[in-house]
């Protein structure tokens, strides 16, 4: 057995990347594609098992190689069928994600970061501070770690990035994953199956609408009031919000689904009438849909979620604005698997690491 310290671990490498290795070794380039088959679309992480490979190939890569991806070192499950997971990482540390079972398929919120740079006073992620970048491996793998688990068929679940981190913080991370998990030969999904949330980052932004099949993007706005925003959210204080519209209009160019405004209601803090309308405003400007979000109380925050009627009545004044807007109903909130409270609290259950 390789030295685990010392051996490169293969996944998250990019078919290019196993290119490159194979021909090193001296093997035809087909042998990169069964090998990257092999770890994303069968989930086999021993080497010696990939029978359709040679045995020598085989012995090499078992003595120079470990392919070892995020594993489930606990779970909780909540009265509504939501499962919160605690992942160990090959290269250290841990992060959350969350399965969310509906009628016809799963969603999977998978996590970019350990931790998060970008403060939002609302989200309990933030208060970790940042630990560092996830790999494009360590995405992934909580995906295939999750879809283990659930027993999900190939393609039956979508994928959000909206677990611990800001993708766009990480953007090689994230492309790199979405090269994996758009590949046909890969996770096979289709970029509609995929939705990126971010702060807001319009330089980013625009480098995720130039990949040849961008996903859904969702931007955390939480408010159009430039003031409050900042107050909310620190990381917006460098962001112009005429820019960020520009960029979201852009993005959705071309696009049969409109991006994504994504609003935490807290309750007598953004959710007025005034609030409304500039929001109405912004969204005419970029382009996008309103998803309006429960906010889930923790007593770490210092905020309440906005009434039933409040929210509906904000509803209806987007509506009246010719703004299509929606609510998100929390799931997994008895077992802190909710928007915004994934942060090691009501920590999983123990259970085997493999």
């Amino acid at each position: 057995m390789p030295d685990i310290s010392a051996a490169r671990n293969l996944y998250g490498s990019a078919l290019a990347e196993l290119g490159a290795l194979v021909a090193s070794l001296g093997e035809p380039p087909y042998r990169a594609r069964q090998i990257f088959r092999a770890m994303y679309r069968r989930d086999a992480l021993v080497p010696a098992g990939w029978s359709d490979l040679p045995a020598g190939l085989r012995r090499r890569l078992s003595e120079r190689h470990v392919v070892r991806r995020p594993w489930v070192a606990g779970r909780r499950d909540a009265a509504d069928g939501t499962r919160k997971y605690l992942l160990d990482l090959p290269a250290g540390g841990q992060v959350e994600a969350v399965a969310i079972p509906a009628r016809e398929r799963w969603t999977f919120c998978i996590s970019s970061q350990i931790g998060c740079a970008f403060g939002c006073r609302f989200c309990m992620t933030a208060r970790l501070g940042f630990t560092r970048h996830l790999t494009p491996g360590e995405i992934v793998g909580q995906v295939a770690a999750l879809r283990a688990d659930t027993g999900a068929p190939h393609g039956a679940y979508n994928i959000v990035f909206m677990g611990m981190g800001e993708p766009l913080h990480n953007l090689r991370g994230v492309m790199g994953a979405l090269e994996i998990l758009l590949h046909p030969l890969g996770f096979a999904l289709r970029p509609r199956r995929i939705t990126v949330s971010t702060v807001g980052l319009p330089d980013r932004i625009a480098r995720l609408a130039s990949l040849p099949e961008p996903p859904r993007l969702a931007v955390s706005l939480v408010t159009a009031d430039p003031a409050l925003r900042r107050e909310l959210m620190p990381a917006a204080r460098a962001v112009r919000l005429e820019d960020l519209a520009a960029a979201i209009r852009a993005y959705g160019a071309g696009r049969r689904d409109r991006p994504t405004l994504e609003v935490v209601m807290l309750a007598g803090v953004n959710d007025g009438p005034s609030h409304a309308a500039a929001l109405a405003r912004f969204a005419r400007a970029a382009r996008a849909k309103v998803n309006l979000i429960e906010f889930n109380p923790t007593p770490e925050l210092p905020f309440r979620p906005s009434p039933e009627a409040r929210v509906h009545g904000f509803l209806r004044s987007l509506s009246r604005a010719g703004v299509v807007g929606t609510v998100r109903r929390s799931r997994g909130r008895d077992i802190d698997a909710a928007c915004g409270q994934l942060a090691f609290t009501g920590a999983a259950a123990e259970r085997p690491a493999r």
